[in-house]
């Protein structure tokens, strides 16, 4: 084990142990030092640091949340960072605000594994045990560990909240991966599931413009959640909706028919989906989410967009804005790698 001291700006510092292929914010968490944290995929940079001695790795660093000038000045984000040594960090935020509670921590039950592509599943999940109802913004996420092992992932709500938390996720199914073996061939109706709940900044915010939703993969998972609460409460969107749905194949598409069912349910919503690779039974549009994108959908530059998926479909979906007069727009993201 080795030993972390962390050091705030009101002058105050607390020291840590880090065991071996821990990462010092779940370290800090352990401990009961809430270090503030939004993504936990080394995207958000809410985490950030500057390790002034010591020697450590880094997992994952989205070159938005750290530039190559600060990573060699020894910028961190603990989410990502595992000590070989002992280490000594720096934080600009005082020692008070890592004081309050951490997510709140349930035990849920699967009811339902729903195989809904070939790489995608709907875990459908009871909380009901909890007694209260599970509070959290439609878009945020939950850090879910996976039945039988030590090993926890990070997954965006499906859903909005409701009395009974019933809850939903939208699971990318990797090739190998921990929760993916667990859901291709372990998870069954009854399984007990730890969550911890909600985490997260990406969530739908007061809406002034007409909405863009675009989403990459499973992304699309904050955006079912999101759109669900405009179907239970209308009277928040006066504004036209639009998402556009990228996917790499037509077999990765999911959650179609309920697609479809908001177009019903809103009245002014529309669903553009664009696949990467060209299939003979695909009728849609072949290529990459932005080639779906037209000027006249901008509303000239005054929306509010959102952007939930893997890292270069959001700078790809950036770049594409940045070439344009956005001033008067709003833009939200979230990043995610596949795990």
């Amino acid at each position: 084990m080795n030993k972390v001291a962390l050091n705030f700006s009101d002058g105050r510092t607390r020291f840590i142990g880090v065991n071996s292929g821990e990462t010092v914010l779940d370290a800090a968490l352990r401990q009961g030092i809430t270090i503030p944290v939004d993504c936990r995929e080394g995207v958000c940079a809410t985490c950030k640091g500057l390790c002034s001695s010591g020697n450590y790795q880094l997992e994952y660093v989205d070159e938005d949340a750290l530039s190559a000038a600060e990573l060699k000045q020894g910028g961190v984000l603990t989410c990502q960072m595992r000590v070989a040594s002992d280490c000594a960090i720096a934080f600009d935020f005082e020692s008070t605000l890592c004081t309050s509670s951490g997510p709140e921590e349930l035990t849920a039950v699967i009811t339902n594994v729903d195989l809904v592509s070939e790489s995608a599943a709907v875990v459908y999940i009871d909380a009901q045990a909890l007694g209260d109802q599970l509070d959290f913004l439609p878009g945020q996420y939950a850090h879910v560990n996976v039945p039988g092992t030590d090993e926890w992932r990070s997954y965006s709500f499906a859903c909005a909240p409701n009395k009974t938390n019933q809850l939903q996720f939208l699971i990318r199914l990797l090739p190998q991966g921990v929760m993916s073996d667990y859901l291709r061939e372990r998870a069954n109706p009854g399984d007990r599931m730890k969550l911890k709940a909600p985490l997260g900044a990406f969530y739908l915010h007061q809406i002034k413009r007409p909405l863009i939703f675009v989403a990459g993969g499973t992304g699309l998972a904050a955006f079912l959640g999101m759109l669900d609460q405009l179907v239970e409460n209308p009277e928040r969107c006066d504004q036209p909706i639009t998402l556009f749905y990228g996917v790499t194949q037509m077999a990765d598409l999911c959650e179609i028919e309920r697609l479809q069912q908001y177009a019903e349910k809103l009245p002014d919503f529309t669903c553009h989906s664009i696949v990467m690779k060209e299939n003979e039974d695909w009728p849609g549009t072949v290529g990459v989410v932005t080639d779906l994108f037209e000027d006249s959908h901008f509303n000239n530059g005054e929306v509010d967009l959102y952007l939930c998926g893997p890292p270069p479909m959001v700078d790809a979906v950036k770049g594409w804005l940045d070439q344009r007069d956005m001033a008067n727009s709003t833009i939200h993201y979230e990043k995610f790698s596949a795990s």
